[in-house]
């Protein structure tokens, strides 16, 4: 209806008509800051309110304040400079016209559209079918990824012959791979890269959701493509995404890009970065359903020691309450909580207990009781508080929609609520879809009712993304908001990052679903969830040997590495499987322990910028379309490129190592490979294929330990990989490791280390403010590889003191240097000079 347009500097709106229907909508295209395009469609008149996902976004999102330009500076497409023109053909299309009405409805409409039952239930649907649904093309574009949680590849496949990708939580037993199903998470935003540009699509609705996919290339051979071409056909490449959800209202937002960083940047920008976990949280956590009371806890720690095997957390599953009764501990199996965990503590330990979002209907457990009195529980459709069944049978679920429950449920965390708790304790919410295993596909009726009259229906997706931010809120509540909470959920949506951690749920212990969990974990990576992993060796079944080795390799360089077991597996602490298996594991344990500085530095990226810490080789080459379809290699950060073994018996493995003009280092043999090439890397049972960057510095810590904490004063190495020009740089970020004094009072320190010319230099990094953090930690070796033997000497230049001789050992078949003890202070300005 254009005479309703109005046109603004930040943005433009009119009404739309739905022609069948006479529904008056209402239009908003608005130009937000750093190139993002937001699109909302709602009714003007409403028999009753949509939901809006608000709490989703950090903020109110900044409409663009750029210079406003007049008809006279307005360029039209045949006056536009060379190149703009094929940048404005490539920008993404909002569906319109005949796109959205292609699928009106029908005279007969399909079963389920007013009502459903499942067996006894019947859902009347009391106010109608309100789903929503908007087209996107996107021109110029062949690959898309993201909208997890999927157990399918990291590129999207096309659904045209098939289910639509499907983002509803559920608490799924055992499942599928290859599927779109949908499982525990979801995150409705997806982000589609060509060697051009990168952009990105963020579907903000809480509802159950469908997307379809389709593409114009789909099926297409290389030889049929190349046959376009050389007919000149006009058609360029194309992909379709039709957003399809349940309830609330059209509010999408188009990330412009145009690099993999700036939609990062931008997405980050909406829905916030990855919080900064403790360092005690990157290293590996022991876990499984359920070690059995104290004494069996105890004597895992001490399996630990005993086999020189580094641990920092050990978990323990819902069998440690009364009588699933969570907040609670078992009288008989756990009767000195408090003492456990000081023991474990002693170890500079820490332990994880689960809490769910359920509570056990029972009039002597006096957390129901309270949450019954004050209102605090979900409703079902007649009012009345809303019963399903769960692991401690009859149960009720915390309505945590409403700001006040979650309030309610930070105080439970206290010490003096949670009794048996220390400062040592942190936190798992699992069974978050919510899971009811008696409603419909085991989660809460849709027409049970929240907060504001709402039904769940409207607010599915987010119950998880409430429960973890209640839990965040008692660990910070409880240390006066001194210390950084730990909470890992099951369950999650878009902003989730901003909590803590996820994993990919109930897993086999099956070489298909090691293989998967790469691709799983890439996608969240790609979607902010950067605190993500998988249960090392599989949660269900019981994972040979060999399998659980190359799970625990593959785990020590994802970013959240715990293993999980089903309490119907056989036990598999790593000293279970004989002497030669747990050495393995060792080996596995400590290159993730000594790379926790570069760990630490790599998040500390992700919770400024929002990069991903696990990331797919075309975030690091978006030029390169060799990579847009690897998903079994991934770089951790910048520096480093991972390829898992992720078949049994293998004897050798494909890697693809990117970068025409790059060089490539093996972290454990030094031998230098070229880039843009693949190469055949043989493997043995010991083998974990990585390679460091040419042109990148790592810092490590190489003296092993038996916890995180216990390395905090240890030296520094730093592993210097110099490209072809014979240099490389690279970043430490340093703080307390636990507080969030970084924030609070600048301690922090973000190191630069700069080697060119023969010169390493240590400085403060221009990238953010500098902080004040001081640190006694100290360098001990630095190894360099790619370098031309020294002709005199190496220097350590120090301002106000002389230069200094340092020992040095050279290798020349690897052209690799070896400096010993320069012994200076991290944080102190120094300079070596190697002539």
């Amino acid at each position: 209806m254009l005479d309703t347009l109005e046109i603004s500097q930040a943005a433009t709106s009119l009404n739309l008509l739905h022609e069948k229907t006479q529904v008056l909508l209402k239009l908003e295209i608005c130009g937000l800051e750093d190139n993002t395009v937001r699109f909302r469609i709602t009714e003007l008149e409403t028999r009753r309110p949509r939901f809006e996902a608000s709490d989703v976004l950090v903020g109110s999102p900044r409409t663009y304040s750029g210079k406003e330009e007049t008809a006279s500076e307005e360029k039209t497409q045949d006056e536009s400079p060379e190149g703009e023109e094929k940048a404005h053909e490539e920008e993404p299309d909002l569906g319109t016209d005949e796109k959205e009405n292609q699928e009106e409805m029908t005279e007969e409409e399909e079963e389920g559209t007013w009502e459903e039952s499942f067996k006894s239930h019947h859902d009347s649907k009391p106010y109608g079918p309100m789903s929503v649904g908007l087209d996107f093309s996107l021109p110029g574009f062949e690959d898309v990824y993201g909208i997890p949680e999927h157990a399918d590849s990291f590129r999207l496949r096309t659904t045209s012959s098939g289910d639509p990708y499907r983002l509803y939580n559920l608490d799924v037993f055992q499942y599928e791979l290859e599927n779109p199903m949908a499982l525990y998470g979801s995150v409705p935003y997806l982000v589609a890269h060509s060697p051009e540009r990168t952009l990105g699509l963020f579907w903000l609705n809480p509802t159950e959701t469908w997307i379809d996919i389709a593409s114009n290339t789909a099926g297409k051979t290389v030889f049929g493509k190349m046959l376009d071409f050389v007919r000149s056909a006009n058609e360029g490449p194309q992909m379709d995404v039709r957003w399809m959800s349940e309830s609330g209202i059209v509010d999408a937002f188009l990330l412009l890009g145009p690099l993999p960083t700036d939609v990062f940047r931008q997405y980050a920008a909406l829905a916030g970065t990855q919080a900064l976990p403790p360092l005690f949280a990157l290293a590996y956590h022991q876990s499984r359903w359920n070690y059995n009371d104290e004494d069996d806890v105890l004597a895992v720690d001490a399996g630990f020691d005993k086999h020189n095997l580094p641990m920092d957390v050990i978990w323990l599953d819902i069998e440690h309450t009364d009588g699933k009764r969570y907040f609670t501990w078992d009288s008989n199996k756990f009767p000195n909580p408090a003492d456990m965990q000081n023991h474990i503590a002693g170890k500079r330990r820490k332990m994880v207990t689960i809490v769910d979002p359920h509570l056990k209907v029972d009039s002597s457990y006096s957390v129901y009781n309270e949450a019954y009195s004050r209102g605090y529980l979900v409703k079902n459709k007649g009012g009345g508080d809303y019963e399903g069944w769960c692991w401690p049978g009859s149960a009720a679920y915390l309505d945590f929609l409403n700001p006040e429950v979650r309030d309610w449920y930070a105080s439970k965390f206290a010490y003096d609520s949670y009794l048996g708790s220390t400062d040592i304790l942190f936190t798992w919410n699992d069974m978050n879809e919510p899971s009811v295993f008696n409603g419909p596909e085991v989660t809460l009726h849709k027409d049970a009712l929240h907060h504001g009259g709402w039904e769940h229906r409207d607010v599915h997706n987010l119950y998880g993304f409430y429960q973890q931010w209640g839990t965040v809120g008692g660990q910070l509540r409880r240390s006066g908001g001194n210390e950084r909470p730990f909470v890992l959920a099951r369950a999650f949506f878009a902003g989730s990052q901003r909590f803590g951690a996820v994993w990919t749920g109930d897993n086999l212990g099956e070489w298909s679903h090691l293989k998967a969990s790469i691709s799983m974990v890439l996608s969240l990576n790609l979607c902010g969830l950067s605190f993500s992993g998988a249960d090392i060796g599989g949660f269900f079944k019981n994972p040979s040997t060999e399998l659980l080795v190359r799970w625990y390799q593959a785990g020590a360089y994802q970013p959240l590495f715990r293993a999980h077991a089903h309490i119907d597996t056989a036990r598999r602490e790593p000293w279970i499987f004989g002497s030669d298996t747990t050495a393995l594991v060792r080996t596995a344990l400590r290159e993730r322990y000594a790379l926790l500085p570069y760990w630490y530095t790599v998040f500390y990226w992700a919770y400024r910028s929002g990069m991903p810490v696990m990331r797919a080789l075309w975030i690091e080459f978006p030029k390169e379309e060799q990579t847009f379809m690897i998903e079994d290699e991934y770089m951790i950060g910048n520096a480093l490129l991972v390829h898992p073994v992720t078949e049994a018996a293998s004897r050798g493995v494909n890697v693809y190592l990117p970068g025409a003009h790059e060089v490539w280092y093996d972290v454990h043999t030094q031998k230098k490979y070229s880039g843009g090439q693949e190469i055949y890397y043989p493997v043995k049972l010991s083998t974990i294929p990585v390679f460091q960057r040419g042109g990148t510095i790592i810092p490590r810590k190489d003296r092993p330990r038996r916890s995180s904490a216990c390395m905090s004063a240890d030296p520094y190495t730093l592993y210097i990989a110099l490209d072809d020009q014979k240099s490389a740089e690279g970043e430490l970020y340093m703080d307390d490791e636990h507080s969030f004094n970084f924030e609070k009072q600048n301690e922090y320190q973000l190191r630069h280390f700069l080697f060119k010319g023969g010169t390493l230099k240590a400085s403060v990094s221009s990238h953010i403010p500098p902080g004040k953090y001081s640190s006694t930690e100290w360098l001990e070796r630095i190894v360099i590889v790619g370098i031309a033997q020294p002709m005199m000497s190496v220097l350590l230049k120090q301002p106000g003191s002389q230069d200094a001789p340092l020992a040095y050992e050279y290798t020349p078949e690897l052209s690799s240097l070896i400096v010993r003890r320069p012994g200076v202070r991290l944080t102190a300005e120094w300079t070596i000079v190697i002539r």
